[in-house]
């Protein structure tokens, strides 16, 4: 790997961890409900040829459990101060998941310091009638083994979350993600009457087989967001960047270099 820098930085009375590597326009990976934010494959590809800040959210991982985080909108907020305090602008926002729905909270309050938006398999709107996995009542390992195409990759993540050296950091990442998204579940009843505010390219990129959200959620993100662009990734669940991290990396890399063509 090419490796990152880790770090502590504080915004909004938070402490939170930063990982930043790589070289080039910056852009800001938010991870999903899991938490684990590892540096992986994913990260690498793209830090050749970005300068990747994937952070842990504020209540997830290493970072502080802030008195102010109730809602996954105060995330937003508190990206947006992250953004600012940095310095960065023509940022390309990559969000997965719970991350995905922060990236699109984000993308429909302010865009001044966007460059660019994607959604990976994002939470954060309601499709009537889809049948959707609810990982809350899961075990944490078998959330996990129920996200994949790829069982081998499954059993691998599966036994990280249920190593006992890890059991704190599940159960913190587990209780945050409830009191963002528990009720209702997983998205926000009013996100999708602003998603048409979103005024940076988009890219709604999916896997074919995702359980929570089916495809069926990347056709309606397309809909509700002006000129959005669908990728569709082939024998991929829930996790496209653990699970095919080349073909995601190259995905969102030709989205970005084709904006300047």
């Amino acid at each position: 790997m090419a490796g990152y820098r880790e770090s502590r930085m504080r915004v909004d009375g938070c402490n939170t961890v930063l990982r930043r590597g790589g070289n080039g326009p910056p852009l800001l990976f938010l991870h999903g409900a899991g938490g684990f934010g590892i540096w992986g494959d994913f990260h690498d590809r793209l830090a050749s040829r970005f300068d990747v800040l994937a952070p842990s959210h504020p209540g997830f991982d290493g970072s502080d459990d802030p008195p102010w985080l109730d809602r996954v909108a105060d995330l937003g907020h508190f990206y947006l101060d992250l953004m600012q305090a940095l310095g960065l602008e023509q940022v390309h926002l990559v969000g997965h998941s719970l991350g995905g729905w922060l990236a699109a909270e984000i993308a429909t309050r302010d865009t001044r310091r966007l460059a660019s938006v994607t959604l990976m398999c994002a939470a954060g709107i309601h499709v009537e009638g889809i049948a959707q996995l609810d990982t809350f009542l899961l075990a944490p390992d078998e959330r996990v083994r129920r996200q994949f195409v790829d069982k081998a990759k499954a059993e691998s993540l599966a036994a990280r979350v249920s190593d006992p050296a890890n059991l704190d950091l599940v159960l913190k990442n587990q209780e945050t993600a409830a009191r963002l998204a528990w009720q209702p579940r997983l998205y926000d009843p009013h996100l999708r009457k602003w998603l048409h505010r979103i005024d940076r390219p988009t890219l709604v990129l999916w896997g074919d087989s995702d359980p929570i959200f089916p495809a069926a959620y990347a056709e309606a993100y397309g809909r509700l967001i002006p000129g959005a662009k669908a990728v569709v990734i082939e024998r991929c669940g829930h996790q496209p960047n653990v699970e095919h991290p080349a073909e995601t990396a190259t995905a969102i890399t030709t989205f970005i270099e084709g904006l300047s063509a």
